[in-house]
């Protein structure tokens, strides 16, 4: 079984996130989720986006980095949107690493000042037509983090919705949910110990 760090997205820490941490957790994995915003939740992106810059992302991405101190270093690290800054740094850039899950963001792998890790594995989740994910970057850099190598994909869903994975939002879709819940299972299962 695997033992996973997950990053909330701009909403906070909200039920939604818990609920994905939850069935990770039923299949047998050990999932941490901090809060990186220290107790508060938000009700629409535009505000938690607007938090999350007064707070600053070199912050928040501290806060994600002083939750891993405390754990093993043989984590997975996986983030919803603002969430994957943290991830993807960890995954980057500390020793042990055993693999990265992307929901609804990615960024360049030269953002962290370093090559993605030889032989470890990511997958990246997204809306083929989330206008965060295609018009910001995103997909561009998951695009290139995955190309011609191995243990690396990117599933693309029907669709326009930014956190479709957050249940109890109207972003929220079922059925893509489901595939990805069902792959990222599939993937931690697949991990080499």
């Amino acid at each position: 079984m695997a033992e996973v760090l997950l990053f909330h997205h701009a909403l906070g820490l909200t039920e939604g996130v818990v609920a994905f941490a939850d069935e990770l957790r039923r299949a047998g994995h050990t999932v941490h989720v901090p809060d990186l915003y220290e107790g508060r939740t938000f009700d629409d992106l535009e505000a938690g986006g607007a938090y999350a810059q007064e707070v600053g992302f070199g912050v928040l991405t501290e806060r994600g980095e002083r939750a891993a101190e405390a754990l093993p270093a043989e984590l997975v690290y996986a983030g919803f949107s603002l969430g994957v800054l943290p991830a993807q740094k960890l995954a980057q850039s500390r020793a042990g690493a055993r693999g990265a899950l992307l929901l609804s963001a990615c960024v360049t792998e030269g953002a962290f000042g370093r090559h993605w890790p030889e032989g470890l594995p990511v997958q990246v989740h997204a809306m083929e037509q989330d206008p965060f994910f295609v018009e910001d970057g995103d997909l561009a850099a998951a695009r290139e983090l995955v190309a011609d190598a191995e243990g690396r994909e990117l599933f693309l869903y029907p669709g326009s919705a930014h956190l479709f994975a957050e249940r109890g939002a109207a972003s929220f879709v079922p059925e893509a949910t489901g595939v990805c819940v069902e792959r990222v299972l599939g993937f931690l299962a697949g991990l080499k110990a």
